[in-house]
């Protein structure tokens, strides 16, 4: 059956192609997996937590209303964990919306939150998260509407994780002449880079990258995927390398980051102001496959 509801996840499959499926955990409405061809493309930790006690370790984890740990003490997401809530919720499975292509969505709203969670940030909400399964793509949309009568401000990531054959063999293109923050040494510069490589840890927020550009990641010259940007203008490149690897108990294997590469589009940058009443949306388009494109001067 293409949508199967089960107590704790969804998995749907593409009704052209029994192979092409996706599974997303109520948990988080975190996408956990996602095969084509019968060939995972998404990286999961084998320590990840699935039931509930912690935030998935890969997959696809959803942030909100704040990216990693407010810095400002006076902000209202400055009380809430990293990464905030939306990750750490049971998100309500709201059934299928479309036959062709594969389509389902997942609610969140103040309702389905720890209450002690909601006492450090009060605020009204509705989160629609909508997961869209075609032949070699995957999309992931979110729409959040302010229900309230005061305005809030967040941010919103995919923090996606995508399985790779050897990071050192990987490289990230389109993202040279980005301004980019490395969050390792703390400053911010211009990325002169013509493709990224990996060679020890990587941890940067790339900002304001043209929407028109596609996010590629390549093997060996060979185009593993293409990810496209709605409405999100920043990208983050994280690979913890071996130490960091070695200090997150749910990180399994510990050899791991070998296999995964994470580029999360977002808008982390700065935040969204969202007036009472107010909407807004967002979203990723993953496509497996195709040529090269190279989207920007290379000096």
């Amino acid at each position: 059956m293409p949508v199967e509801e089960l107590e704790d996840r969804v998995i749907i499959t593409d009704p052209t192609d029994p192979t092409n499926r996706a599974t997303i955990l109520k948990f988080g409405a975190t996408v956990v997996s996602w095969k084509n061809n019968n060939e995972e493309k998404l990286w999961l930790s084998e320590g990840a937590h699935l039931d509930g006690s912690k935030a998935v370790r890969g997959g696809i984890p959803l942030v909100f209303p704040v990216f990693g740990k407010q810095k400002d003490s006076t902000h209202p997401t400055f009380k809430l964990p990293q990464h905030g809530f939306a990750r750490n919720s049971t998100w309500e499975f709201l059934g299928q919306t479309q036959e062709s292509p594969i389509t389902v969505q997942f609610g969140l709203g103040p309702e389905n939150v720890d209450p002690e969670t909601l006492k450090l940030w009060n605020y009204d909400f509705t989160l629609i998260l909508t997961v869209s399964l075609t032949k070699d793509n995957l999309v992931t949309s979110i729409d959040i509407e302010n229900t309230g009568k005061e305005a809030f401000e967040f941010n919103w990531l995919f923090h996606t994780y995508y399985r790779i054959h050897d990071i050192t063999d990987t490289l990230v293109t389109n993202l040279i002449d980005q301004q980019c923050y490395d969050q390792l040494i703390g400053e911010s510069y211009i990325e002169k880079a013509p493709v990224i490589s990996f060679h020890e840890e990587f941890d940067r927020i790339y900002s304001k990258v043209n929407l028109e550009k596609s996010i590629q990641i390549v093997d060996k010259g060979k185009v593993l995927f293409n990810l496209h940007r709605k409405n999100l203008p920043d990208s983050v490149v994280w690979n913890p390398w071996t130490k960091k690897a070695e200090g997150m108990a749910d990180f399994q294997p510990k050899s791991g980051f070998h296999q995964m590469v994470c580029v999360e589009p977002g808008h982390v940058d700065s935040m969204i102001s969202l007036p009472a009443g107010g909407k807004w949306s967002g979203g990723q388009e993953i496509t497996i496959g195709g040529d090269i494109k190279v989207q920007a001067n290379i000096y």
